[in-house]
Parts: C-alpha cells; sequence; structure tokens
C-alpha cells in the first residue's frame, strides 16, 4: 500500500511558561503557525524540583478550546471555576472543554512542592469548531486504567483519543481526533492507517524516528508533519541501541478563521475582545480555594 510522505520536519523552541517552568513548543512556530484543529503542543521539559522549587500554572482563563494535560513523570493538581479538582497521576489525562469560558490552575502536587520530584508531561490544545465555543464548559479526567494499550513487535500505543490500531481511546471529542502515545523499541517499525483528510503530527520527544515514504529523519524535539492524502503512515526507530517515543496527533481540520489572543481562542477580533471583557469582569468565575464556603 502507498505510504504517506513527510511534508516539513519542526524543531521546537524552547521558553519559560506559567511560573517560569520550561516547556518545549513545535508550535505555534514561525515554521509551523497550528496544525488545524490543533493549535499547541508543549512538552513539559522533565525537570527534577528539590523541595520548594517546583513550578506550575497558577490561576488563568481559557475560551474558546480544549486543554488536554498528559502526565508522564510526577503529579499535578487541578482546580477550576467549576468546583472540579483532583491530583493527575504518572499516565493520567485531563480533558479540558473550554468552551464558553473557565478559570483553573495546574500545579505540581503539593507532594512534589513540599519533597521535590520529578516532572514530565504535555499540553495539547485543541480547537473547537465556532457552533461550540461558547459550549458549556466540560471536564474529563481520565486515568491511566482507563487507556487502552496495544502492544505489538517491539513496539507499544496508548491511545487516548479517536481510533488507532484497532481500539478506541476513552476520551470524548467534540472533533475527530486520534491522540496517542507510541513507543518503539530500537529497530522496530509500525505501519498504520488514519482518515485521509486528517492532518497528522508526530512529535518525537525522546530518541531518533525515521517516518514517511521519504523517509525522513526527525530527532528529540522535533515534529513531522505529514501530506494529507491517501496511504498508510510508516515509522520506524532510527536507533540501534534506544527506545523512540513519539506523540502522534491527528484530526480533521475544521478550515474556520482563527482569532486567538493568549488563552482565548475564538473566530474573530470582536469575539477576543468580548473573551478579555467577560474574564476581566468576572463572568468566567472564580476558583473557590479548598475548604471555603
Amino acid at each position: 500500500m502507498t505510504q504517506r510522505a513527510v511534508s516539513q520536519v519542526v524543531t521546537a523552541h524552547r521558553q519559560l511558561e506559567g511560573a517560569g517552568f520550561a516547556v518545549y513548543r513545535p508550535f505555534p512556530s514561525t515554521s509551523l503557525e497550528m496544525l488545524d484543529p490543533f493549535l499547541m503542543l508543549d512538552e513539559k521539559e522533565p525537570t527534577d524540583y528539590r523541595p520548594g522549587e517546583a513550578k506550575g500554572a497558577p490561576d488563568h482563563p481559557h475560551r474558546g478550546f480544549e486543554t488536554v494535560s498528559y502526565v508522564l513523570e510526577g503529579e499535578t493538581e487541578h482546580m477550576d471555576s467549576l468546583g472540579n479538582r483532583g491530583v493527575i497521576q504518572k499516565g493520567d489525562v485531563q480533558w479540558m472543554t473550554a468552551g464558553d469560558g473557565i478559570i483553573h490552575s495546574e500545579m505540581p502536587s503539593q507532594r512534589i512542592r513540599t519533597d521535590g520530584g520529578r516532572v514530565h508531561g504535555f499540553q495539547l490544545w485543541v480547537n473547537l469548531p465556532a457552533a461550540l465555543k461558547r459550549a458549556t464548559p466540560r471536564y474529563q479526567a481520565i486515568t491511566a486504567d482507563q487507556i487502552p494499550v496495544v502492544d505489538g513487535d517491539k513496539w507499544r500505543a496508548v491511545v487516548i483519543a479517536g481510533q488507532l490500531l484497532g481500539v478506541n481511546g476513552p476520551a470524548n471529542t467534540h472533533t475527530p481526533i486520534c491522540y496517542a502515545h507510541i513507543t518503539l523499541e530500537p529497530t522496530a517499525s509500525l505501519e498504520f492507517d488514519l482518515p485521509a483528510d486528517y492532518q497528522i503530527g508526530l512529535y518525537v520527544f525522546l530518541g531518533h524516528g525515521l517516518f514517511g515514504a521519504n523517509p525522513k529523519s526527525v530527532r528529540e524535539h522535533q515534529m513531522a508533519v505529514f501530506e494529507p492524502s491517501l496511504g498508510t503512515v510508516h515509522i520506524s526507530s532510527g536507533s540501534s541501541h534506544s527506545d523512540t517515543e513519539i506523540l502522534l496527533m491527528a484530526g480533521r481540520p475544521l478550515a474556520e478563521p482563527v482569532a486567538r489572543h493568549g488563552p482565548f481562542v475564538m473566530n474573530s477580533h470582536a469575539e477576543i475582545i468580548e473573551a478579555i471583557e467577560d474574564y476581566e469582569t468576572g463572568r468566567m468565575g472564580i476558583i473557590v480555594p479548598t475548604g471555603t464556603a
């Protein structure tokens, strides 16, 4: 069968976010503004915090899209203006639909803030179609034991959302997408199908891969973007001595106007102004501290 080709390899840039933690961001960037329907991908840099050092993202708003947090190491505490609270453990996913507007915080757990520890994970922003940008906010807490794992010949796939390799991820999505974590052992290869109209990105966060019909070399902190077309996606490990860790994001483009300003993503500048005003006047609510009536 025909294999899809890689159209672009994007190198992530390192920057500080939140209260001062480092991330690697392949997009948005000067090389790739977005991968419709995906607006942003951040890899929180693997960091070993000493006691009292851990940093996160204190209270901040969102409107018009979804944030997806995937914890690889450590623990993250979530609180929001809907009253949701919880600790996201290793392997867990938090899927938050901001919709009409929500305030939330994502911080290292109290244990890590007090005792120190290693933290590593991802945040993906998924755009919402115009008809759902003002939808009622929603929160999905997905634990690691709810996420199916497919094991093959020297490879493993953790399927968080959508259909891949014969299984369906547990996340309830507003747009047709696939989101998965793939591990290739040394010299391994894998080939899979996705709908022809999906935009596809494969981000390497450990090791080195060879992707596509070309094939193209993709190293740590780089992302391969595939051409939309019929054909399978072919990936292989570029190393004979270490694993290759990959984050797959694929989805059907919305092909709608995008207006963005910080934590707000809408379809027009006027809607952005409205979002800012709604946040500044308290219409998106507040986070009530634990133990407060």
